[in-house]
């Protein structure tokens, strides 16, 4: 039954698919019109500009506008052909542009891990520290993770860094709520079974806390995830220099709207992956009483 249901799914998912494409198709074909005669003056600035006029038909030509699906698949192909090219300072293919932003957002993510975790430990097993820090965590964590940026680039004054600090104060207070929430939800009488036996507290943390709270843990770390792989590529429109938000805001003053296509969907199969990888690891430490 759930194999059937899956294949019904997918087969669903594929028609969907199709019909979008179809849509697609049908919103951007173009629309006959005699041929119109170009001036020199025309012509002279098309060639200067790289617009220079070409036969129909021909999809290498550069697209105008919003593209054929026929068309955003040749441009699609032509970045993956090629992904790590590097032209210039503004000129990099999509694979050096995505490795700079997920070293971003692992670095970031990797420092709010060190912080979150051992601290909702400490939240979830003390009702006093709670008690103590949840007025600073409830003013903190409405704050846009972007109205930090002002802030990290006057103290830091490097513009890498600070898009990793904003991805650390945008991963942290998921991981930390849910962590000392899952700790502080652990059963009684398994802890009441761990101090009959007079188990340290050290392995009491590792050997029946961890293991307990893991699920809402994983399943906090996967909320921040997602959240610091949306932040990055709006800070990396403000940061510039590289990444895939640059990518996308520098292909969008290029006027290039295939491009800006093309980026939009490898964030978001990027995330869709992200994101199934702690599916599979939150699946992994989940268990049924």
């Amino acid at each position: 039954m759930n194999h059937q249901l899956k294949l019904r799914a997918a087969l669903l998912s594929v028609l969907l698919l199709l019909l979008l494409l179809g849509i697609w198709q049908l919103a951007t074909m173009p629309r006959a019109s005699a041929p119109t005669a170009i001036s020199a003056k025309d012509a002279e600035y098309a060639a200067l500009m790289g617009q220079a006029p070409s036969a129909a038909g021909d999809t290498s030509a550069k697209v105008d506008g919003f593209p054929t699906p026929g068309q955003f698949l040749h441009i699609a192909a032509r970045h993956l052909s090629d992904p790590f090219y590097d032209h210039g300072p503004n000129d990099k293919g999509i694979g050096i542009q995505l490795a700079h932003s997920l070293l971003r957002v692992a670095l970031g993510y990797l420092l709010a891990m060190l912080v979150a975790i051992p601290l909702g430990f400490a939240i979830g097993m003390s009702p006093l520290l709670y008690r103590a820090i949840d007025p600073f965590i409830q003013v903190l964590k409405p704050i846009s993770p972007l109205a930090w940026m002002p802030i990290a680039l006057y103290t830091i004054k490097d513009s890498s860094v600070s898009g990793i600090f904003v991805i650390f104060i945008c991963s942290v207070w998921p991981m930390l709520i849910n962590t000392a929430f899952g700790v502080a939800g652990v059963r009684r009488d398994w802890l009441n079974v761990a101090r009959t036996l007079e188990v340290s507290p050290l392995r009491k943390a590792f050997l029946v806390i961890l293991p307990a709270a893991a699920p809402t843990i994983i399943t906090g770390m996967r909320i921040s995830m997602g959240i610091a792989w949306l932040v990055i590529v709006a800070a990396e429109m403000l940061i510039g220099g590289n990444g895939v938000g640059y990518f996308l805001w520098n292909e969008w003053n290029n006027l290039s709207l295939s491009n800006v296509i093309f980026a939009v969907l490898v964030i978001g199969v990027v995330g869709m992956l992200l994101d199934i990888l702690f599916a599979a690891l939150q699946k992994k430490v989940t268990y049924a009483e």
